[in-house]
């Protein structure tokens, strides 16, 4: 697929259309407020690999509702002090998978936390092991849908919510330092990253590739791959619920997170990305509140982006914060 969007030039001076609701803060204040009346209740069982260089916990802990989300806890082997933590979320339809496909960031001396998402952990990868509890008005099959008749049900106010509390539980751990921790994420775990970012705080950093989720105004109607594209075969059926779709949206666009990202950032985007087109990640970036920030930008790449390009540049970033 050769250039279809914006130029690069456009692109850095592009601003999303997306309207942030009145009640953005107030939303998410009461949704978090309501995750936190249920105990964390983190579990950390260690996990007999096979592997030598790090030691691995299978981690419970209560998300939106209360409900089980699990997670892999991964530490260098032997580490006896806190390490820096980085908390990693992971793309659509996959899940936590299996210890071993996730070994980067031990190796690299920090404690790395990976949440499994709700729901999902059927498409790609070892698989996933937490199911979403909650039921939902029609939608079409995959999960940008579910629930989007109104914000207080939509599928993504509980993966955002569980990702606050992944963190909240990750720091929980005794080697885990808590005053430096990292979000991260590809795709739909880039799109997470970008709620974390806006939602807590204290991050020292996050690195979002090529992510999902921002500007769904532009994605909605610009690409007509997988999976934004069951946002327009929703309303191909239910007609005159457009309107009605974008606000129960901008409840949960990373335009509107970026807004109150308070830590550096390392962005990534590919031009010829159209499951995330670059215009929307630039949205997200261009947003981003906090000065220090950078994005790489990969001209002749597809939703893979900078791959290990990408993760060798987080590598020597992170070097600064973490």
């Amino acid at each position: 697929m050769a250039l279809f969007d914006l130029s690069l030039d456009e692109l850095r001076a592009y601003r999303s259309a997306s309207t942030e609701p009145e009640d953005f803060e107030a939303f998410w204040s009461k949704t978090l407020q309501e995750a936190r009346a249920h105990d964390l209740d983190a579990r950390f069982e260690p996990v007999d690999t096979g592997l030598s260089t790090v030691e691995v916990f299978d981690v419970t802990f209560a998300g939106f509702g209360g409900h089980p989300v699990k997670g892999w806890l991964t530490l260098p082997a032997g580490a006896t002090a806190p390490l820096p933590l980085v908390v990693e979320f992971v793309g659509y339809g996959g899940g936590r998978g299996l210890p071993h496909e996730h070994l980067l960031w031990a190796s690299s001396g920090r404690a790395h936390f990976v949440m499994d998402t709700r729901g999902q952990g059927s498409t790609w990868g070892g698989g996933g092991a937490t199911a979403d509890p909650v039921g939902g008005a029609p939608a079409f099959p995959g999960f940008m849908t579910r629930g989007l008749d109104a914000p207080e049900h939509y599928y993504y106010r509980r993966v955002f919510t569980d990702a606050v509390r992944a963190v909240e539980a990750a720091r929980s751990h005794p080697l885990a330092d808590a005053s430096r921790t990292v979000a991260v994420g590809a795709s739909q775990g880039g799109g997470i990253t970008i709620a974390v970012g806006g939602l807590v705080p204290d991050l020292v950093a996050v690195a979002p590739d090529v992510p999902f989720l921002c500007d769904f105004p532009r994605a909605a109607t610009l690409t007509d791959r997988h999976p934004y594209r069951e946002i327009g075969l929703f309303l191909k059926t239910h007609r005159g619920r457009t309107e009605d779709a974008l606000r129960t949206l901008s409840y949960f666009d990373g335009v509107h997170f970026a807004a109150r990202g308070a830590a550096p950032a390392l962005f990534s985007a590919a031009l010829e990305d159209q499951t995330c087109p670059p215009s929307t990640v630039f949205a997200a970036f261009n947003a981003w509140a906090h000065e220090d920030k950078a994005i790489e930008v990969y001209d002749f790449n597809d939703h893979e982006g900078g791959g290990p390009y990408q993760e060798a540049a987080k590598l020597r970033w992170l070097r600064s914060y973490a």
